[in-house]
């Protein structure tokens, strides 16, 4: 297995992309601050005449997004519009219009409703559940929830999870995220429907925006992705049918040797067990 180049700068790759598919947390910001490496490096991007649209699994509308974004100091410059995996779940609410739903996760992502004619009801009755997270991510767990899943798998409930990730990073500490919930149920038997990446609506949703953006339709083969998820960055990129820049400092950064200097041969570990390999790595991302 030949391991893709370890490049310090994208500024080489740059010139070969009108489109950049962003991950946001792991690559922008870490939760608590922004990278201002990759603000400059996507800013760069733009400078050059190429549409910038940051994919998050965050589950909420990507103006809630933007606003965090701007709470943190990312430069609105550094992209043309952000796509979540909240507007995804939006998207299947407004399909399920005139059933009951429960929400599983912490009162913040709420706005994945807001504006939507909704109906919620107990777990013991709802029709349906969207998943947006654990209530109390600094001390639970995915196994928390085992009794409520139980209950779910019962009634044959329907998950609709707003957040496939499974872990994500908050300063130096990773915690649990919707996915690992929604992987939990998939494995007792429930049927989940993943609203973000790897999964191709919402890439299909970002592919549209940056065709928006940059006033033309973009051929696949020069749409660059970047992120910090073998997961669901690197298997959704190639779902979608694009390359894949992988960024070793996010969520992966202590399997891969570290956060300063990645390691050859764990690199080579870590995307075997993806069964893929990106395009380029990156320690972080930087123009």
């Amino acid at each position: 297995m030949t391991l893709p180049p370890l490049l310090p700068h994208l500024a080489p790759l740059a010139p070969d992309y009108d489109a950049v598919l962003s991950d946001i947390w792991g690559v922008l910001h870490n939760g608590v601050v922004a990278f201002p490496n990759a603000c400059d490096a996507l800013m760069r991007v733009r400078a050059r005449g190429a549409a910038v649209v940051l994919v998050t699994n965050a589950p909420r509308p990507n103006e809630v997004v933007a606003r965090q974004l701007d709470s943190l100091h990312v430069p609105r410059e550094a992209y043309d519009a952000v796509v979540s995996s909240g507007d995804v779940t939006r998207s299947v609410i407004v399909q399920r219009r005139g059933q009951t739903v429960f929400h599983l996760g912490p009162e913040r992502d709420a706005s994945i409703f807001t504006g939507l004619d909704v109906h919620f009801a107990p777990l013991e009755s709802a029709d349906y559940v969207v998943c947006s997270g654990l209530v109390d991510d600094e001390k639970e767990t995915p196994d928390d929830y085992r009794a409520r899943l139980e209950l779910m798998l019962k009634r044959k409930t329907f998950m609709i999870c707003g957040n496939p990730d499974v872990v994500v990073e908050r300063g130096d500490t990773l915690v649990y995220c919707a996915g690992a919930i929604a992987d939990l149920y998939a494995t007792m038997g429930g049927e989940v429907l993943y609203a973000g990446k790897p999964y191709r609506p919402i890439y299909d949703l970002a592919l549209a925006k940056a065709a928006e953006a940059a006033g033309r339709t973009v051929a696949p083969e020069r749409v660059l992705a970047i992120g910090d998820s073998v997961r669901t960055d690197l298997k959704g990129a190639r779902t979608a049918g694009i390359d894949f820049l992988f960024v070793t400092s996010g969520i992966h950064a202590e399997e891969v040797g570290g956060r300063d200097k990645p390691d050859t041969s764990a690199l080579k570990t870590v995307f075997a067990a993806a069964g893929d390999m990106p395009k380029a790595v990156m320690r972080e991302l930087a123009w």
